[in-house]
């Protein structure tokens, strides 16, 4: 292979070219200089979104690998700018998102000084990153970035940060780029054990109330088309978790909805009726399970799973089987017997008919005065044919767009699940536009976590993505302000907002909007939205004591969810 002699902010840039990135969102600043002069020279092979803020940068680069399945890039300065990477780097390691994080650092004779802009980033972000690492020479650039790639996108993916002194950046090397396929204790993936499928496989076959629960890990390991194969050949109802949604299609019969705190009323009260558990790529987090003491005391688990780490960490699994989903899945879908559960399935249709009347009904196609946020979301879903993506915020707007958006088509939901961090809609909804610039993407936010990202407007505008904006107003933080009123007498403690002209001030970005306050407006208000060319502001106003049911309360166990105060 032949070399050439190149600088260290040169070779960072030839080495994402050699990964295949063509897009990368940051901000720059001083130590960070060289790489982006250097990216000044590369303009027609890679895009760089310059965002309004770092945190806007790495949560537009999560909702890139969230639509595109491939690392999301962002670069950022040394202190402040590293720094303010960390809220998204925190939310990608969580919900295992691939991204690869270049920061600068002040020269490597200046660590440990107090430099100007100097902070120590690998310590800082060294619990929320996969990996990561600092470059004081410019010949460890090539090798460490593809290392990078390789850790960030493969088994349970992560966020990687690669930190990269000044003098590094300035010096010289011969550039020559191998692309990682192996590193020494690191392991992927375990290879899937066919006698763990075999006993998973016996039990399924014996049971008479089982119930399937799969979350991301399908989705990231591609394994769909398996899911689906493996629910029709056994007929098990199967339930999601809120980022394992879209993986199979809404509609399909033997989806029962969506788990979880505010999941659906069937898949949360039959769950601890079920005899078997089959879990795949899913942790069993809090919001899933409520009261673990209580949770599924009838069921065998089994757990298909990619991360050792993951297993009998919250809920002891009966059978264990590690590994990539997708081959997990082809394989238990080969031993297993053709069946079905008609009378187990129609419990869970039981439960619809109850949530319809209680509910859905009340809040998809409201007759009191003021706008629900569900009668929004049907409406937009439907004028999209259910087969745009879907990106939110955290809040009463999340759930409720998760409940009711409805898709036909996997890696359409990008929102916020673990860390459950306000701010992630807006810049997120840049990086899914520009990951599938084909597809409509809607963006939906409420009005608290709109202000705390507001300032990426200008980045959307400047770029021209047209991404289209609801925000769901009630002057609120609605999700706090209903626990205050269920759980602490309606103390509504500093949660009431006082908010900006909205429409003004996307207006004065150069974005247009209006505003709908009443329902005669709302079905025209959106498809106004929708037929705009570029990036557009639908604010709606929407009561402002509406509530999110069904709920299990903290505490609970999930057969205690509500269906009302």
């Amino acid at each position: 292979m032949t070399t050439k002699k190149v600088t260290g902010s040169q070779a960072v840039i030839l080495s994402l070219l050699e990964e295949g990135v063509d897009t990368i969102f940051g901000y720059p600043g001083g130590a960070i200089m060289p790489v982006y002069d250097a990216l000044y020279d590369f303009d027609k092979n890679v895009k760089h979104i310059l965002t309004r803020h770092e945190q806007g940068a790495v949560h537009a680069a999560e909702g890139y690998a969230r639509v595109t399945g491939k690392a999301g890039v962002c670069f950022a300065t040394s202190g402040p700018g590293a720094t303010n990477l960390i809220t998204g780097i925190a939310d990608a390691m969580i919900d295992s998102t691939p991204l690869v994080c270049i920061t600068g650092q002040v020269a490597s004779p200046l660590l440990g000084t107090d430099a100007f802009q100097e902070s120590d980033v690998v310590g800082i972000s060294m619990p929320v990153t996969k990996w990561n690492y600092q470059i004081t020479t410019p010949e460890e650039i090539p090798e460490a970035i593809a290392q990078a790639f390789y850790i960030a996108q493969t088994g349970r993916p992560g966020p990687v940060l690669i930190d990269i002194t000044k003098d590094a950046q300035f010096g010289e090397l011969e550039f020559e780029y191998k692309q990682c396929t192996k590193i020494r204790s690191y392991v992927p993936e375990m290879p899937v054990d066919p006698f763990k499928v075999k006993e998973a496989a016996e039990i399924i076959d014996q049971a008479k109330k089982p119930l399937i629960l799969f979350g991301q890990g399908v989705i990231i390991g591609n394994a769909e088309d398996e899911l689906k194969a493996f629910i029709e050949k056994t007929g098990i109802p199967a339930a999601w978790t809120l980022l394992g949604l879209s993986a199979i299609p809404t509609d399909h019969p033997l989806n029962v909805g969506m788990l979880g705190m505010h999941g659906n009323y069937g898949p949360n009260l039959l769950t601890n009726e079920a005899d078997v558990i089959i879990a795949v790529g899913m942790r069993f987090d809090d919001r899933v399970t409520g009261k673990v003491s209580g949770y599924a005391p009838n069921a065998k688990i089994i757990h298909l799973e990619i991360d050792p780490a993951e297993i009998d960490k919250i809920v002891k699994a009966t059978v264990a089987v590690l590994g990539n989903s997708k081959k997990s899945l082809k394989m238990l879908t080969d031993n297993v017997k053709e069946n079905s559960h008609d009378e187990w399935i129609e419990r869970f249709r039981k439960c619809d008919m109850i949530e319809n009347e209680k509910i859905i009904h009340k809040d998809l196609y409201p007759e009191k005065p003021g706008l629900t946020m569900g009668e929004v979301i049907r409406i937009a879903a439907d004028k999209t044919n259910h087969e745009a993506i879907l990106v939110t915020d955290v809040g009463q707007h999340q759930m409720i767009a998760s409940r009711y958006f409805k898709f036909r088509n996997s890696k359409s939901n990008v929102t916020s699940g673990g860390l459950g961090t306000m701010g992630f809609g807006l810049p997120a909804s840049m990086g899914a536009q520009l990951g599938k610039p084909e597809r409509t993407v809607i963006a939906v936010i409420g009005d608290g976590g709109f202000q705390m990202t507001i300032q990426e407007l200008g980045t959307i505008a400047q770029n021209k993505l047209p991404v289209k904006i609801i925000v769901l107003n009630n002057n609120f933080l609605g999700m706090v302000r209903q626990w205050q009123q269920l759980f602490f007498e309606k103390r509504y403690s500093f949660t009431e907002l006082q908010n900006p002209d909205f429409i003004t001030i996307a207006k004065g970005f150069g974005i247009d909007g209006h505003k709908v306050e009443k329902r005669d407006n709302l079905d025209g208000g959106i498809q106004k939205m929708l037929d705009h060319n570029g990036p557009y502001l639908l604010e709606v106003v929407i009561e402002k004591e509406d509530n999110v049911f069904p709920m299990v309360p903290t505490g609970a166990s999930v057969s205690e969810v509500i269906l009302e105060p």
